[in-house]
């Protein structure tokens, strides 16, 4: 999830507000540095100590004490990766030539809801391809669109094939269960599909300085209809924990647009635009750094309930039967 303007924004104000303290190459000199580049930088410091109740300076204070100046370095990444972990947050990272340290517990603690083998039997083999989505029309005349990352949807040209193909079907299913993000520009490309009218959908604000609450005036963020074809009928979107990032701003957007249900499990988060340092042994660190809202200026960093909660039942699953696409499949049916 990183469109340009967010990449220069939080460049021009990151530079100002990352501290200018030097930092020696030892094992509590990294530690020390990490710490300060959240400290001063991560955007939901406040945030997550509220919600998870710990406090980022005694976090310093306890993992100093597995620090050992003879220790080695992937005993010392341990640690650090470790001392992040009590963010959880997906965007938050540590990357060394061995290892990248993150926190996936945003969906590895909940139900997956989802079953890849099922999701194949009702695409078939002969749907179509376009870019990144996959589609088919179901034998109900509903139509059926996988969009399994926001990495590679495709142009204007794609989505509009596909509407165009499935233009006279009852309704449409937009699976985007697993979908770990991508590119936020390709997200709202095909949530424009879905508003005939310029929608007030959330907001973002910007770190302005090193302390916890340092930042802009969130800045209000519209979704505006596409000038190419749009979807006019009902919508489902399905949704489990493994939507995050650019899809979890995408189930964010979708929400305000009409004629759409959200459906399945919470989306897992990831609401942050990252941005990246470095630390004194030359490792980097990832962190969020802007934080973006929903319309009604609510945190959506742990991620967004649905219209409908849905969960996949393991004796439907047994029997070929996805529980939340044929929920859907209903929905549209009744909402005719």
């Amino acid at each position: 999830m990183k469109p340009l303007r967010y990449i220069l924004l939080a460049c021009l104000v990151l530079t100002s507000c990352i501290s200018e303290e030097q930092y020696d190459n030892t094992p509590r000199g990294n530690l020390d540095a990490l710490w300060t580049i959240i400290d001063q930088n991560y955007c939901f410091l406040d945030y997550k100590q509220q919600e998870l109740g710990f406090n980022w300076a005694q976090v310093r204070i306890d993992y100093r004490q597995r620090l050992s100046d003879k220790m080695s370095n992937a005993q010392l990444f341990e640690v650090l990766a470790d001392m992040l972990s009590t963010l959880r947050d997906g965007h938050v990272n540590l990357y060394a030539a061995h290892d990248v340290g993150r926190n996936w517990s945003w969906y590895e603690e909940y139900p997956r809801n989802f079953d890849p083998l099922l999701q194949d039997a009702y695409l078939g083999t002969d749907y179509k391809i376009a870019s990144g989505l996959s589609y088919r029309i179901l034998p109900d005349n509903i139509g059926y669109v996988v969009c399994p990352s926001f990495a590679n949807v495709g142009g204007d040209g794609n989505i509009s094939e596909v509407l165009y193909a499935l233009r006279l079907c009852r309704g449409l299913i937009l699976d985007i269960r697993g979908n770990g993000g991508g590119n936020l520009t390709e997200a709202q490309r095909l949530a424009r599909r879905f508003t005939n009218e310029r929608r007030l959908v959330g907001y973002v604000a910007h770190k302005t300085g090193p302390g916890h609450t340092d930042f802009s005036e969130p800045e209000a963020e519209y979704l505006e209809p596409s000038p190419y074809m749009r979807w006019q009928k009902a919508v489902v979107v399905l949704t489990n924990r493994q939507c995050y990032s650019a899809a979890n701003n995408f189930v964010r957007d979708m929400k305000q647009c009409p004629l759409v249900t959200i459906l399945g499990d919470q989306t897992g988060g990831g609401s942050g635009f990252p941005f990246s340092s470095e630390l004194p042994i030359g490792w980097s660190v990832r962190f969020s750094s802007a934080p973006s809202y929903d319309a009604d200026m609510q945190h959506i960093e742990f991620g967004i309930q649905p219209d409908t909660l849905v969960t996949l039942s393991d004796d439907d699953a047994q029997r070929g039967i996805d529980t939340l696409i044929e929920a859907a499949r209903d929905l549209i049916s009744r909402s005719r």
